[in-house]
């Protein structure tokens, strides 16, 4: 079977563009594969929310542990936040060499500051020299040619929001003479996005920021693929979604004593879905073999 990381390099060699939806837990990996999609994503903003605190506060233990969770329930190949890489470009290195322990195919690096501070979903400007941006992508992939080859190293610049495309390009292309593989930056208008990937070095990932404050474009993947891009992260999506839902839910039984939102009958395919999801019918099959026999009989 092959590695994960070369599934990933694989698919990045086809045509068109990969779509990876965010996931948080190791059954929103198993729905996300369950429907034919290719690729996952474990990100920041969603672990932090899912811990119920912030991505900046984030441990690399946590991130790991999470993404380690997802990739041990899933085929696909998984990519994931891997933030400032949780320290200078030592530390790179070994958040690069737990990554790749755990599982994850690859791992985006950005040159903010670390730590990083809640300050930055405020769109508040955190960015490190360029210098020690190229020296930290460069020693997260000295590491990866150590460790897997294979093993993909994204360079994240945050400073198009700040100093506009000219900055964060030039990040990306620099980050691209020290070995990165893709590059991802954060387009503010529609010219900018269409501009990005003509002028970057390496393919570029875009970001499909669902409810994002600033303003930045919102594209469908027909459009991004027609763009030029060639991985999309949804980002928000599926934590936006079930914070929104349960959220509305909890409120209608608190105001009504009652949740009217789906049928009982709905409510039970859902649970039936839920459960080929996890696949407990092999588990019921299992046991059916062993300490139900008595009861099952042979199957």
């Amino acid at each position: 079977m092959q590695r994960p990381t070369t599934r990933l390099r694989s698919l990045l060699k086809r045509k068109g563009l990969l779509y990876a939806p965010v996931t948080y837990d190791p059954l929103g990996g198993k729905l996300v594969e369950r429907l034919g999609f290719q690729c996952v994503y474990v990100g920041g903003f969603a672990t932090g929310g899912s811990l119920a605190t912030t991505e900046p506060l984030l441990t690399m233990d946590e991130q790991v542990r999470v993404a380690a969770a997802v990739a041990n329930a899933v085929k696909l190949p998984l990519l994931a936040d891997g933030g400032a890489g949780f320290g200078e470009p030592l530390h790179t290195m070994r958040t690069v060499r737990e990554f790749i322990h755990a599982g994850v195919a690859g791992i985006h690096i950005e040159d903010q500051f670390y730590p990083k501070r809640a300050h930055y979903h405020k769109y508040v400007a955190h960015a490190i020299p360029i210098k020690d941006f190229v020296s930290k992508i460069g020693m997260a992939c000295q590491q990866r040619d150590r460790s897997d080859k294979d093993f993909l190293i994204i360079a994240r610049s945050d400073t198009c929001r700040f100093f506009g495309l000219g900055e964060a390009v030039k990040r990306v292309n620099r980050a691209a003479d020290a070995g990165a593989d893709l590059g991802m930056l954060f387009p503010r208008n529609h010219k900018e996005a269409i501009e990005a990937p003509k002028k970057s070095k390496i393919p570029l990932v875009y970001v499909v920021s669902r409810g994002n404050r600033d303003g930045r474009p919102l594209y469908s993947l027909r459009q991004l693929e027609e763009m030029g891009y060639k991985v999309a992260i949804d980002a928000i999506l599926t934590i936006g979604l079930n914070f929104h839902f349960l959220r509305n839910a909890l409120l209608e039984i608190k105001k009504t004593g009652d949740y009217t939102g789906m049928t009982q009958a709905e409510f039970v395919r859902a649970r039936q879905d839920l459960e080929d999801t996890i696949g407990l019918e092999e588990y019921y099959a299992i046991e059916e073999k062993t300490v139900e026999k008595k009861t099952w009989g042979k199957r």
